[in-house]
């Protein structure tokens, strides 16, 4: 049986790509900072009709990230996939409300502790020919006014899976981001209105930018082209199974849509394929 570790498990796509990925006949190795909250995890799973294995994981501690593989290994033997989804996000305007300190801990989870858990899991992807899938964002490709940091660790993430993408695949490991934009069912994609009236009253000079922001948020229709996390975990796990997947996996038409006025190159096939002839492999 294929194994598989996700992290950041507690909620959001992580749950459901957790639940699918064993509905789809993964061994799976649910982690999160705090087993405690795996309540509603064990719940989903249980509906389902499935098991998962939940562990502590938590991204920004080398040592956490290495025992964990270390305890996948003794008991499982292998590692045929990791998903690298834990993740926080913060709305505010980076200029005038956030600290160097809250910048520096943004980038820890979203960018350092996606690397530090992917080179833990290297060697047995390796050993596997297994997949490293990442979660991205449109706001990886396209940034997101008011929410600097994040941006910039999702475009830190792309650039990163896309240095390694053909280094990984010389030894038989497939690099894969998937790429979702509004999800409708997480906490990332709620802009309840206390914070923005909050946000805005702390903007200083910025104020009358982000009201303009969010009325442009709500009018282009984001929370209509919103998907589901079971809908964002169905293109994970499709990107666990697949034969041959692409380095940039949009999640949807409309995802794809908003990435071309930027991407020419909407799935990153053809840099892949040129980045393959750079290290002597066939394009």
């Amino acid at each position: 049986m294929r194994t598989v570790l996700i992290t950041g498990t507690s909620s959001g796509i992580g749950l459901a790509t957790a639940v699918t990925a064993a509905r789809a006949g993964f061994a799976t190795v649910a982690t999160m900072r705090d087993p405690d909250r795996a309540g509603e995890l064990l719940e989903a799973a249980a509906k389902a009709g499935v098991e998962v294995d939940v562990r502590r994981l938590d991204v920004t501690d080398a040592g956490s990230a290495e025992s964990c593989l270390r305890g996948v290994r003794e008991d499982y033997g292998r590692l045929d996939a990791l998903v690298n989804n834990a993740g926080v996000s913060n709305f505010d305007p980076t200029m005038e409300m956030s600290t160097l300190e809250a910048l520096r801990a943004n980038l820890e989870v979203n960018f350092f502790g996606v690397i530090a858990v992917s080179r833990v899991a290297m060697p047995l992807l390796r050993t596997s020919g297994g997949r490293l899938v990442s979660l991205g964002s449109v706001h990886g490709v396209v940034g997101q006014p008011f929410n600097e940091a994040y941006a910039a660790a999702k475009f830190a993430v792309e650039g990163f899976m896309e240095s390694l993408a053909p280094v990984a695949a010389s030894q038989g490991v497939t690099v894969s981001v998937v790429v979702p934009g509004f999800v409708s069912d997480t906490r990332f994609g709620i802009f309840p209105d206390i914070n923005r009236k909050t946000i805005q009253a702390a903007s200083g000079p910025y104020a009358g930018t982000f009201a303009d922001y969010i009325d442009w948020v709500r009018g282009a229709g984001w929370e209509r082209a919103g998907q589901s996390k079971w809908e964002v975990a169905e293109v994970v796990v499709d990107a666990l199974t697949t034969e041959d997947p692409p380095f940039r996996i949009p999640t949807s038409a409309w995802v794809s849509g908003y990435l071309a006025a930027k991407l020419a190159d909407g799935d990153g096939s053809a840099v892949r394929a040129l980045a393959r002839t750079w290290i002597g492999a066939p394009a």
